[in-house]
């Protein structure tokens, strides 16, 4: 099995910048998946009921699976595949895991 090649990217969500490594045939769908975030984020800080960035990482984080367990099932769509939820946990993880590294230092 050849592993596709990779690139850096760097990603903006709410006001700060986070870095990624992303085959390249997926930066695109990374950078759209970034401005949900973002966008989501910004609506639940906006609402000014939740403080705090990882607070606010979280809360989007579980809207967002949330819509995607149980978005299409109103529309009779199959469900969500595991895997692609592991893969967005981590990613969820490793970002709040740099946020709190930076908050140390």
């Amino acid at each position: 099995m050849s592993q596709q090649p990779s690139n850096a990217i760097t990603l903006r969500i709410l006001e700060r910048e986070y870095q990624f490594a992303s085959p390249v045939d997926e930066k695109d769908k990374l950078m759209e998946a970034a401005r949900l975030l973002d966008g989501r984020m910004r609506e639940i800080r906006d609402s000014g009921r939740v403080v705090g960035t990882e607070r606010i990482a979280v809360m989007a984080a579980l809207n967002l699976a949330f819509d995607l367990l149980h978005g299409d099932e109103a529309n009779g769509k199959a469900s969500v595949d595991s895997s692609r939820l592991s893969q967005l946990k981590y990613r969820i993880e490793e970002v709040l895991a740099s946020d709190s590294q930076l908050e140390l230092t």
